[in-house]
């Protein structure tokens, strides 16, 4: 089992293994989501060429199933780094220094929200709430909720998370 910070490597797609992944669940009411969903965790995001395959499956439109993929925010249309970091943008982590963290943290990593790091280690999403009010600002990385979050301890939790090989000059 992997460790929540840690989530196991996605797998590398192939039209064949999207097909795979709709045939196995086109005849699911409602069928749209729960494959949108399935391609997502098996694959890490919905590839373009998912797009037609899935539409053609369930007889929709591409602009249908373009539809849904932009319509919730949840769904990636491209790769994501290997840690995914969650910034809560509530009230109660806004009150709590929200706004402060989330600009550290951005800064930290040189990219704004919906960007991937150039190490490919890390992307920044926005959220709106993490059910975490009463531990202030809180942020997601994986299955793993961290709360009174800090920039000290962000950028120690960022370098925990770091597994690109640094050379020492």
């Amino acid at each position: 089992m992997a460790h929540p910070n840690n989530p196991p490597p996605f797998e590398e797609w192939t039209p064949d293994l999207i097909r795979q992944q709709v045939e196995a669940l086109k005849g699911m009411p409602g069928a749209m989501l729960p494959i949108l969903h399935a391609v997502q965790d098996r694959f890490g995001y919905i590839p373009e060429a998912a797009v037609p395959i899935i539409a053609e499956s369930l007889r929709q439109t591409r602009a249908e199933v373009h539809g849904i993929i932009s319509f919730y925010h949840h769904f990636r249309t491209h790769p994501t780094g290997t840690h995914v970091v969650h910034v809560c943008r509530a009230e109660a982590c806004q009150a709590m220094g929200g706004r402060q963290l989330e600009a550290h943290i951005k800064a930290r990593l040189g990219i704004d929200y919906h960007q991937t790091s150039r190490d490919n280690e890390f992307t920044v999403e926005p959220v709106y709430c993490l059910g975490n009010c009463a531990c202030a600002p809180s942020i997601r990385v994986g299955d793993a909720i961290h709360g009174r979050m800090t920039a000290d301890k962000f950028d120690r939790l960022a370098d925990q998370l770091t597994t690109t090989t640094l050379e020492l000059k």
